[in-house]
Order: C-alpha cells, then sequence, then structure tokens
C-alpha cells in the first residue's frame, strides 16, 4: 500500500466532508473549492454542510494548496480526492458532480470541470476570477500567490493561461453553469472578470445562467440569491431550484 496515496481510510486528511450529517446515501456530490489563503482543516459543521446533508447532497472541500490557483498539481490532488470520496460511500458514476467555489475557488471550480477526470455534471461559481493575467495586476497581494503556484510548471505564462478560465472557454464542457458577481465586488472587479466570461461562454452557446447582483461586495450572496445558487446545486440531486 503505498503510504502517500489519498485513500477513502484517510480522506479526512485530505477534505472535509458533511458525510456525518447524511442521513442517507448521497443523491449528488458537490465540490466546495476555497478561496484565496485558507489554511485550516475545517473542525466544525458549517450551516450550508448541514443545508446540503438536509437535501442529499455530500459536500466535499479539497485542501488543496492555499495559493493553488487549480493548477496541475490541485487538479491531480482533486482528482484523487473525488476517487476517495466514490470509493469511500460505494457510489455508482450515476451520481452526479458538481464543482462549485467562490473567487479562487469559483476560478478553480470553472478550471475543474474543464481538466476534471470524471465528468462534471454542473458548475457554480460565485465571484470567480475568469481572467487570471489580469488579476495578476489586481491588487498588490495576488503576483506572489500565482507565481508560488505556477513557478514549477516552466513555462509560467502558459501555466497561467490554462488555468485561466477566459482563456479556456473552447475546453470547457456543454454542462449547466451558474454564475454570481456583485457589482459592488472590489476584490475581483466584476467588468473583468464574469462579463466577459460569460459573453464568451454564451458565444459559444454554453448553458449559463448568470446574475449581476446590485450593491453585492465580494462573495457576499444575499439571502435570496444563496438560496437560487444552492438551488442549482439541489437539482441535481432531485431538489427544485429556484427560479427569479
Amino acid at each position: 500500500m503505498n503510504p502517500y496515496a489519498i485513500r477513502k481510510d484517510n480522506l479526512a486528511s485530505f477534505a472535509y466532508t458533511n458525510e456525518p450529517l447524511l442521513q442517507q446515501p448521497p443523491k449528488a456530490v458537490a465540490l466546495d473549492f476555497h478561496g484565496l489563503n485558507m489554511n485550516q482543516m475545517l473542525q466544525e459543521h458549517s450551516e450550508k454542510a448541514r443545508l446540503y446533508a438536509q437535501r442529499g447532497v455530500l459536500l466535499v472541500v479539497p485542501y488543496d494548496n492555499p495559493w493553488s490557483w487549480m493548477n496541475s498539481v490541485a487538479v491531480a490532488e482533486t482528482d484523487a480526492i473525488v476517487d476517495a470520496v466514490y470509493a469511500r460511500l460505494s457510489l455508482p458514476d450515476r451520481i452526479p458532480l458538481l464543482s462549485t467555489g467562490g473567487s479562487m475557488g469559483g476560478l478553480s471550480a470553472l478550471v475543474f470541470s474543464a481538466r476534471s477526470a470524471r465528468p462534471v455534471a454542473g458548475c457554480a461559481a460565485n465571484c470567480p476570477v475568469c481572467d487570471l493575467p489580469y488579476h495578476y495586476t489586481e491588487r498588490p497581494d495576488l503576483p506572489r500567490t500565482i507565481l508560488s503556484a505556477f513557478w514549477h510548471e516552466g513555462d509560467i505564462e502558459r501555466a497561467i493561461l490554462a488555468s485561466s478560465p477566459l482563456h479556456l472557454v473552447a475546453e470547457l464542457p456543454r454542462i449547466p453553469y451558474y454564475i454570481v458577481h456583485g457589482t459592488a465586488d472590489k476584490a475581483v472587479n466584476l467588468q473583468r472578470h464574469s462579463l466577459p466570461l460569460v459573453e464568451a461562454m454564451r458565444g459559444r452557446g454554453l448553458d449559463v445562467r448568470f446574475t449581476a447582483v446590485e450593491g453585492m461586495e465580494h462573495c457576499a450572496l444575499p439571502e435570496e440569491e444563496a438560496q437560487c445558487y444552492n438551488g442549482f446545486v439541489f437539482s441535481f440531486a432531485g431538489g427544485s431550484e429556484p427560479r427569479d
């Protein structure tokens, strides 16, 4: 046995799941990619984790690098986590896998949808970073994190483009997408990120539901928008999706 592999018996060292809260076999698996700088293992179940369990959704938060920007290592590690999740619960392939997250996690959700070894059924992104080369210049705290993620790749510019959703629209799978962004977001600019991405995705004929929330700051979903966001995920578990 490889002591350094991610397996069903050591999954808790590599990802949080709400498995203990489930009252029935899960109807869907939702990856929830974290934002920049998350560096702690989750010790308690959140309100979101409890809500997802009630709706039959296994919530999985991968503990990838706090500055991963969904580089090739993060993709491979997440693939291994997903395999361990499905093996641990003996889930059949028909159980849908969702890719979700906010900010860097929104970028991760979009990129993983294109790179995942297991097909992703749907993707939800909250205030996602979409133009990673532009984001390098957007705030002074970002260059160190992006170089940290891609320095080992050799051709850094090419690697950054490969993890930039706006630059890989042609590779995104034809699945449903839910993207939400706040007009008052000062961390990830709406006009430079979600708006051009959604335009490019719709230009390719992809199924994108997009909402620009007036006055919303970075990733701070109002209750109604949170219900719609979560409802999109629940729809893959046989639940209803709230509509405008």
